[in-house]
């Protein structure tokens, strides 16, 4: 080999290295490198007691390994040993290889707060115990559960039907596929909506499985989107509140956490929890429950999107009076500023509006370096409206800012604000209100480039007067990554129009603050409204917005959004390695080595242009109309692109990324061979001279014995014992788990729980019988056939195909890799 020759893999393997540490530092954006924890635990105060609860006989042998279970702490539950309930019934629905005992966080801050008002509304949290099924990963348990999560309810509800103001429906918390369980209900046959008048799902990705490993996971997906888009007037006395985890939650990101998108269906609520005001609050017992959606509506947007800083009041008072012994005091400034310090006395500020409505167009409010033991008394806002006082609303921000905004257009006959601050003993806080216009506060930005990678930014600097600014950021549309990098201390708030997954940082000291601009959706089409970065800031203050693109958190994106579909891009790589390995057989009479092979034939431009030429014909009506009648399936690319989160580019980068992850694969694998087959032919070897009665062997015959195994007899393919073995795991294939039967020869391991239905059972069949002809083929055998010249060319429309049709169905992948090695056993015959 010349020196070109021999430098080639070597440069391949630095590329490749190199793609491979791009994927990792990606996963690691995704895995590690987020927020701070800030969520507590929640602590039983008395021993957390599950009353199993009786189901009929029919119902208990048609489910025999689902429970339903009862709540219940200390005395509570004493009171409740003989089903006398009397609360409001709530079903919680655990998701994947979820415990039915999870109910317990809900149940027992749920039981406190009845404490607190002496059990006049309490609830009583049942919850379901779905054996721990892998149901993310496995999909024909979902139906089985739906079903049971309906004969629960009508037991549930029964146990009340003896009692005054008897419930008629229930309230469910599903987390994760709970969730979607839950909205499954909906679409059996003989289920009545009205038996559910609330759902809430934590973390439940609706739009589509995480992971699509059978056709029955996404039949399920498929049937319960389509049952709610083409029932959604049916759908509006559910209110439904979606809540995703944030960037936290890597395993459910929070885009597919989002319900579908329904004009028609204005009941739903879909927020990410990094969005939510005063997430640390409990929400109101009484007002949650209702037979009213528009006001069950109304309070899920009071706690989980608005939220005054107070809690909810179903009939506020219209009118309130100022009584006290409050100094009264008019302020006509347009800006105003009160510290105060241990001050006794009361006060209320009031501020004229009528020389202002000329010159401005907002009024602004804040107060800060608040202690957060006296938060709610430091002070509140009213309005006066032709010599009436009524109470207005503030808005919250993490634990220690309050503040309001107002458009003055939007209330003509405003007159006052008053502003009333109560005594302060020991207590130091400052107060802040402004009158501007907002034209004078809003700044644009331009984003930049996605691939800028850093080396560019853009720049803006503000000179603060005034305590609020707003920088609005162009071209901020699609699922990408930014960084932002402010000076000063202040608050932040990244604000996104078009969905509830805004998010805050607080910057104590002054620092350089550096925060993350990641969107979990794309703006849609028919939304032109700008991002935001809302700088809450100290007057006389310079401010330094700077931008720049992050290349590792791009990177995290990437992942974040299309880490499922890398199976499918590795396996297109090692497809198409697998044909020229047999191109190479056929005009060689040698297989080449799977890490050369890969470098010479893993091409993107083999495969991504044919599949964007399809995506682009299919936006042609004749085109579509004659894939349709071809019976071929939807191209995923196709709806991956109606949902912005696919375009040419990002497909090549993750072709490269399965390339270098193949090549490293392929690596680690031929390198981990070789070691442990030198590990067993060391064991036989020594084995076999220990148990020689005679050493006449020469030392040179012994080392070649040593280092060298015997040749192998040829003989047929099909033998007696082979065929055993083949009926044998086909056997195990059907009566147990078919992908069982694909990994028994590496694991020894009793595998006593049978899938029923079973997605692998008939493709592990074949793939059994494939792999036990080829594992005792040669080479010779098939280098002379005819068929030959067709299996390796087959690869590459397999791989094709594969990425058309396999990233939203990884459970398509097999199915071209089997038909490959099933063209190379008829090679052995043909």
């Amino acid at each position: 080999m010349g020196r070109a020759g021999r430098r080639l893999p070597a440069l391949a393997a630095l590329f490749y290295g190199a793609l491979a540490a791009l994927v990792l530092l990606g996963v690691r954006d995704v895995m590690f490198l987020y927020e701070e924890n800030r969520c507590s635990m929640t602590y039983m105060y008395e021993y957390p007691e599950y009353q199993k609860i009786k189901l009929p006989k029919k119902t208990a042998r048609r489910y025999p390994a689902y429970e339903l279970y009862l709540y219940g702490e200390g005395n509570y539950a004493e009171e409740n040993k003989n089903l006398l309930l009397t609360g409001i019934p709530v079903l919680f629905l655990p998701g994947n290889a979820g415990s039915y005992k999870q109910v317990r966080s809900l149940g027992s801050i749920a039981l406190r707060k009845a404490e607190d008002v002496d059990f006049k509304y309490h609830f009583n949290f049942f919850s379901v115990n779905f054996n721990e099924e892998l149901v993310a990963l496995y999909g024909g348990s979902l139906q089985r559960q739906t079903k049971f999560v309906h004969e629960c309810i009508k037991v549930i509800l029964k146990l009340y039907k003896d009692r005054e103001f008897a419930p008629s429906s229930v309230a469910i918390v599903g987390h994760s596929m709970g969730g979607l369980v839950a909205r499954a209900l909906l679409t059996l046959k003989n289920f009545k909506p009205e038996l559910i008048n609330l759902l809430i799902t934590q973390a439940t990705p609706h739009i589509a499985p995480v992971m699509p490993l059978d056709r029955y996971l996404t039949d399920f997906y498929t049937a319960v989107n389509n049952h709610w888009i083409l029932k959604a007037q049916d759908l509006r006395n559910l209110t439904t509140l979606s809540v995703a985890g944030g960037f936290r939650d890597y395993q459910v990101r929070s885009g597919l956490a989002f319900l579908p998108r329904l004009s028609q269906h204005d009941s739903a609520l879909s927020v990410v929890s990094s969005a939510v005001p005063r997430a640390w609050a409990s929400t109101d017992h009484l007002s949650i429950i209702t037979e009213d959606p528009k006001k069950r509506m109304s309070v899920l947007n009071h706690h989980f999107v608005r939220h005054p800083a107070k809690m909810y009041e179903e009939n506020p008072e219209a009118f309130t009076h100022l009584t006290g012994a409050f100094n009264w005091i008019t302020v006509k400034a347009s800006k105003w500023t009160y510290s105060v310090y241990n001050d006794s006395d009361g006060k209320y500020f009031s501020f004229p509006l009528a020389s202002h409505r000329k010159s401005y167009s907002h009024v602004y409010c804040e107060n800060s370096m608040l202690v957060r033991k006296y938060f709610f008394n430091v002070w509140h806002l009213f309005i006066k409206i032709n010599g009436f006082v009524t109470s207005f609303f503030l808005f919250l921000f993490c634990f220690l800012f309050k503040v309001v905004m107002l458009k003055l257009l939007d209330y003509p006959s405003l007159s006052h604000i008053v502003i009333q601050v109560p005594p302060a003993v020991g207590n130091k806080y400052t107060l802040g209100c402004e009158f501007f216009k907002e034209d004078s506060r809003t700044v644009q930005l331009p984003v930049t480039h996605l691939f800028s990678f850093g080396f560019s930014s853009s720049k803006i600097l503000l000179n603060s007067t005034g305590l609020l600014y707003n920088v609005q950021l162009q071209h901020f549309n699609q699922v990408r990554m930014l960084l932002k990098f402010l000076r000063k201390p202040s608050v932040y708030r990244l604000h996104i129009p078009w969905s509830y997954e805004d998010s805050i940082t607080v910057a104590k000291v002054p620092s350089l603050a550096e925060i993350s601009a990641k969107l979990h959706i794309a703006q849609p089409h028919s939304d032109s409204s700008l991002p935001e970065l809302n700088i809450y800031s100290s007057p006389d203050c310079q401010y330094e917005v700077i931008l720049k693109t992050s290349l590792l958190q791009v990177l995290g994106q990437i992942v974040r959004f299309h880490a499922g579909a890398f199976p499918v891009y590795i396996v297109s790589n090692i497809l198409l390695t697998y044909g020229g390995q047999l191109s190479t057989l056929r005009s060689t009479g040698q297989c080449s080595d799977f890490s050369l092979q890969l470098v010479r034939t893993a091409k993107p431009y083999k495969v991504e242009p044919l599949i964007s030429i399809v995506v682009f014909l299919q936006g042609f009506n004749w085109f579509r109309e004659i894939w349709e009648s071809l019976s071929l399936p939807e191209v995923d690319a196709a709806v991956l692109s109606s949902q912005d989160a696919w375009f040419p580019l990002v497909s090549l980068i993750l072709f490269l990324f399965g390339t270098g992850i193949a090549y490293w694969s392929g690596v680690f694998f031929s390198t981990s061979l070789r070691l442990f087959s030198s590990l067993w032919l060391t064991l036989i070897s020594k084995q076999k001279l220990m148990s020689e009665k005679k050493y006449n062997r020469s030392f040179v015959s012994g080392l070649l014995f040593f280092f060298r195994p015997p040749e192998l007899q040829k003989d047929k393919l099909i033998t007696p014992s082979r065929l055993c073995g083949m009926i044998s795991l086909a056997l195990v294939s059907w009566t147990t788990c078919g992908a069982f039967a694909v990994l028994i020869i590496y694991l020894q391991y009793l595998y006593n729980v049978r899938l029923d239905p079973d997605p692998c059972r008939s493709t592990a069949i074949i793939l059994v019988c494939i792999l036990e002809i080829l594992m005792n083929s040669s080479t010779s055998e098939v280098k002379s056939s005819k068929l030959l010249k067709i299996a390796a060319k087959v690869p590459l429309p397999l791989s094709v195909a594969m990425l058309a049709f396999g990233r939203m169905h990884l459970y398509r992948v097999p199915h071209f890799v089997t038909f490959s090695l099933l063209l190379h056993v008829l090679c052995c015959f043909v």
